[in-house]
């Protein structure tokens, strides 16, 4: 019996294998583009810090009261952050270092996104609010980073959650192309600490399920 509202099983059975016929789809995609990008003798790191720069550029363009466009180049600018790892994965030279430099500057290309939609916003009237949603939105990015880096360094997977970074980046890059600036530090402020809280419930679970049942005598 299906309880109404709720997806049967078959369904979400159904949904799960195009989510990963997709998920393997972009993979083989850009393994594709990675191997030819490897081809001009780029490295991983270096389409990491390309990926950093453009960001900053971003940054500015949406300072100075370009966010529509901003929109449009963080698009362009967050393909690095998919580049760098399949073109490490395309010339075998997937590292550690070099999966912690990824992880570290994608969180510097985050805030300073922020901040340029920060310093755009305090010369409108909705300052004060920019500067409080700014802060929020950007800590609640950085908690989900730190959630899944924890959890993972305790032997659990975190990846849950509606707000990973390649949907914040199109929530924010989506918001600045309609010019609804201010609605897109209101929506990540909310769904990044509600994905952050997603995840420590996910853990807190998979911890309370390997724990060992204890019995009064």
């Amino acid at each position: 019996m299906r309880v109404m509202g709720r997806p049967s099983p078959q369904e979400r059975g159904a949904a799960v294998v195009i989510s990963q016929r997709i998920g393997t789809w972009v993979r083989d995609y850009l393994l594709t583009v990675g191997r030819l990008v490897a081809r001009t003798g780029v490295t991983p790191n270096q389409l990491t810090l390309i990926g950093l720069g453009l960001n900053v550029i971003v940054a500015i363009v949406i300072a100075t009261g370009e966010y529509r466009l901003g929109g449009v180049l963080l698009l362009v600018a967050s393909a690095f952050d998919m580049l760098d790892g399949a073109v490490a994965r395309a010339t075998d030279t997937i590292s550690k270092v070099g999966g912690f430099l990824d992880s570290t500057l994608d969180r510097y290309s985050e805030i300073v996104v922020y901040v340029g939609v920060l310093v755009y916003l305090l010369d409108t009237g909705d300052a004060r609010t920019a500067s409080i949603l700014a802060l929020i939105a950007s800590a609640g990015a950085l908690m989900i980073s730190y959630a899944r880096a924890k959890a993972e360094s305790i032997g659990y997977t975190a990846s849950v959650g509606l707000a990973a970074r390649p949907e914040r980046i199109v929530l924010l890059a989506l918001f600045l192309i309609l010019g609804w600036t201010i609605w897109a530090l209101w929506l990540l402020a909310a769904i990044t600490h509600i994905t952050a809280i997603t995840r420590i419930v996910h853990v807190w679970r998979m911890a309370s399920r390997e724990a060992p049942a204890t019995r009064g005598g």
